[in-house]
């Protein structure tokens, strides 16, 4: 089925709107996520936000192209990589949050504010 046959499913409109009602409390989620693991003080809290985050993020990667935002699923995926390559990379159980995480998010959240505006 090519992408413009998806783009045609029956309901698939009305799940593309939820997707979008949904993206600005995921995407607040996520941030609010990232800014406490840069702020945590211990490993397991980092590590406890940076789950979370990843765990909303999979959500997005794995809807966003199948409603029509590729991109922004894309984005995801790459966010969700970066985190996942810091937990089970050698400084996993430092109390440090790498800036590229941070970076990936606020690219992430830069690309969600123009599919939600």
């Amino acid at each position: 089925m090519n992408a413009m046959a998806k783009l045609e499913l029956p309901g698939l409109e009305k799940i593309r709107d939820r997707f979008v009602d949904m993206l600005d409390a995921r995407k607040t989620d996520i941030a609010r996520h990232a800014l406490a693991a840069w702020d945590g003080e211990t490993a397991q809290e980092i590590t406890d936000n940076l789950t979370a985050a990843k765990a909303t993020l999979h959500l997005i990667a794995g809807t966003a192209g199948t409603v029509g935002f590729s991109e922004l699923g894309h984005n995801a995926q790459q966010c969700e990589q970066e985190i996942i390559n810091h937990l089970e990379g050698p400084y996993a159980d430092l109390a440090v949050c790498p800036g590229e995480i941070i970076w990936r998010i606020d690219t992430f959240v830069a690309s969600c504010n123009e599919i939600s505006s």
